[in-house]
């Protein structure tokens, strides 16, 4: 493919991943990465595409501009390769080839058939709006070839590189040409067009039968010589058949497609030296036209041989870009990639978001649920509301300013689930206010009791007011007193005093306060639950305490006046109020 097609295709693919990478959502730092990395790759392949272009035109010859006609030339470019080189080409050198421009065609040298692919590469490189008007010619010399074998093979090598050259998107329509050594050459091209089985002969604007031809002149003596001429025509006819044709029949069925010359056209010339002698012509002639076979006066060297101008209308020029057409459909290609990846990326956005929305629904529906089991509690529906709020606003949004691109592209699946998010909240009553848990009430023992004693002492009474005034505050709620010691003296001691000092403060609470008993529940840890290190005066002095707290749970009086067999120690260890 040409540098200009090959350019543009890696930045219609840097166009589409930079598209994608804005569609599919991706975190920030991975999506700068992946942008980077996009940017680098189409400078990189930009750059590395145009060094390829330059070096494959040194390579064969077409660095400069000025061999080739100007990019506006319009006929058609052949390129010739095969037999007779030199008389073709006479002022070109095998180092550089030099076109031959004529009315109909500009004709460039191919030296070696191996370098054909290399040499439709080179040209497009410099002329890339040639695609179209590149075609193949190969020339069979009819008085070179001793050795059927070996054109064989040479055959077969020349189809070999067109089907590697036109595997690069280039037609290159292919003329087959001979040059026929007789004693009176310079005659018209006679051809076998589409298939055909009798020629054509062309010569300037003159097209017409073998036979017509035949019968043209009015001169006896030039009937005679055309008569002569046509048998030698069809005698290189079916030459070609045996030795040429047939080759080329033989790779279509394998690895070419049918149609691959648009003719096959022969043209006398006079008999050269540099005709092998004993060739494969000759040991026909002898073969199949003995009166034919006499000895022909040989020229001096190989003049220079004419070029089938008169077959250039044959060529079928296309006026579509093939490259074009090829470079059009692998960004079609491309771009049906990119939406198929665009496409598969909304679905699956649509599916997380109907995913999250439905079970933000599902879990505010479980939250708000009474069960047997259970009370509904404050802190889980205000956090599954909060949640739908969240989707509402976010669905809302969409449906106010547009779907973003990683939701779009016509599979947008939001809209059923605002509708439905919206209708619950605008039916959802007002959650009532949480309430404000009491902070911890931890009292002095040695403030309230003498060592070693569960007695209040007389001065402990303001501190007792001070912390029935918080109790009362949460009337109703289950008040729970936990004694604590400090490690001196043995746990069967301290457990008990502990346990004492708490009922001592609960005796006076519900004297003073007024609260029923079934609201109180008395533990006793002893030395177990320190809050600092018993080693020094000051950690054994806090860990002498008392402490009260509150469970926030309503009815938690009458639950247990209710169980009056219940032991509210076990109700109180999951507290941490």
């Amino acid at each position: 493919m040409t540098l200009k097609f090959t350019r543009a295709l890696w930045a219609w693919a840097g166009v589409l991943a930079l598209t994608l990478l804005v569609v599919v959502p991706l975190g920030p730092v991975l999506r700068a990465v992946l942008t980077l990395g996009v940017l680098v790759t189409v400078a990189t392949a930009w750059v590395v595409s145009g060094r390829s272009a330059a070096r494959l035109a040194a390579a064969v010859g077409l660095a400069s501009e000025m061999v080739l006609p100007p990019p506006g030339y319009r006929l058609p470019v052949v390129l010739v390769c095969g037999d007779g080189q030199r008389g073709l080409f006479s002022g070109a050198s095998a180092d550089r080839p030099a076109p031959h421009i004529t009315a109909q065609a500009c004709y460039i040298q191919v030296v070696e058939i191996e370098q054909l692919p290399l040499m439709v590469t080179g040209v497009l490189a410099l002329r890339p709006d040639w695609a179209a008007q590149l075609c193949v010619m190969f020339v069979v010399n009819l008085g070179e070839h001793g050795d059927a074998l070996g054109l064989a093979v040479r055959v077969r090598s020349f189809f070999d590189q067109i089907t590697a050259a036109r595997r690069r998107g280039v037609d290159l329509p292919l003329l087959q040409i001979s040059y026929v050594p007789a004693a009176r050459g310079a005659g018209p091209w006679f051809s076998w067009e589409e298939g055909g089985s009798a020629p054509r002969v062309r010569e300037g604007a003159t097209n017409c039968s073998l036979a017509d031809w035949q019968r043209e002149p009015s001169s006896t003596a030039e009937q005679a010589i055309r008569l002569q001429a046509s048998v030698q025509v069809n005698s290189a006819g079916a030459w070609l058949q045996q030795h040429y044709r047939t080759v080329g029949a033989h790779v279509q069925s394998g690895r070419q497609a049918p149609g691959l010359a648009v003719a096959h056209a022969v043209t006398l010339i006079p008999p050269s030296s540099e005709h092998s002698p004993g060739n494969l012509w000759q040991q026909w002639l002898r073969d199949r036209a003995g009166l034919l076979g006499g000895h022909m006066p040989a020229a001096d060297g190989l003049g220079p041989l004419p070029f089938p101008d008169a077959l250039v209308p044959l060529l079928p020029i296309n006026p579509r870009h093939t490259q074009r057409l090829r470079a059009t459909a692998i960004a079609g290609w491309l771009l049906a990639l990119a939406v198929l990846v665009a496409l598969l990326s909304s679905a699956w956005q649509n599916t997380l978001l109907v995913r999250q929305v439905t079970d933000d629904l599902r879990r505010y529906d479980v939250a708000t649920r009474p069960s047997v089991h259970r009370q509904p509690e404050f802190a889980q529906q205000a956090q599954a509301l909060q949640t739908l709020q969240d989707d509402a606003t976010r669905l809302h949004h969409h449906y106010r300013h547009g779907v973003p691109w990683a939701l779009g592209l016509g599979l947008y699946r939001g809209e059923p689930l605002r509708l439905r998010v919206q209708a619950l909240l605008d039916h959802q009553p007002a959650l009532p206010m949480a309430p404000a848990s009491p902070a911890l009430v931890r009292l002095d023992s040695l403030a309230l009791f003498g060592s070693g004693s569960a007695q209040l002492k007389p001065g402990s009474t303001k501190v007792l007011v001070n912390a029935l005034v918080g109790i009362k505050a949460q009337s109703g709620w289950l008040i729970l007193i936990s004694g604590h010691t400090d490690a001196t003296g043995t746990p069967e001691h301290n457990l008990p005093l502990s346990r004492a000092r708490a009922a001592a403060v609960r005796d006076w609470m519900q004297r003073m306060g007024d609260i029923p008993a079934s609201c109180f529940a008395v533990q006793g840890f002893g030395a177990d639950q320190p809050v600092a290190s018993n080693d020094t005066e000051g950690g054994r002095a806090a860990n002498r305490r008392v402490d009260i707290r509150l469970v926030p749970e309503a009815g938690a009086c009458a639950l247990f006046a209710a169980e009056p067999g219940r032991q509210p120690q076990s109700h109180s260890a999951t507290s941490n109020l």
